[in-house]
């Protein structure tokens, strides 16, 4: 399983149009994502309610997880690849989508 930790760089969070920035990257990421706070309960990183539910503010530390190595049919390659871009955009704060996500 590929996992980043990763401070939000979003002044206000994962709150409203920053959530859904992510929930858009995460969904187009082609691998299945989990979000969680440390030693939480992951929860989908597609779903606004489940994301907004984690609660995290600017500088707060989250988990990002994917690939389960189990033969689900996903490349762990592409897991790793998708958590790296959505780090980068929770990290940087992004306001946009980058080209790359």
């Amino acid at each position: 399983m590929a996992e980043r930790r990763v401070t939000v760089g979003w002044a206000e969070g994962l709150h409203a149009r920053p959530a859904a920035i992510f929930v858009r990257a995460a969904a187009s990421a082609g691998v299945p994502v989990t979000v969680a706070r440390p030693g939480g309960e992951p929860v989908s990183a597609v779903s606004m309610l489940a994301v907004l539910g984690l609660g995290a503010r600017g500088g707060d530390e989250i988990v990002l997880a994917s690939g389960s190595g189990d033969g689900d049919g996903h490349d762990d390659g592409d897991a790793e690849a998708a958590l790296d871009r959505l780090a980068r955009l929770v990290s940087e704060g992004l306001g946009e989508l980058p080209e790359t996500v």
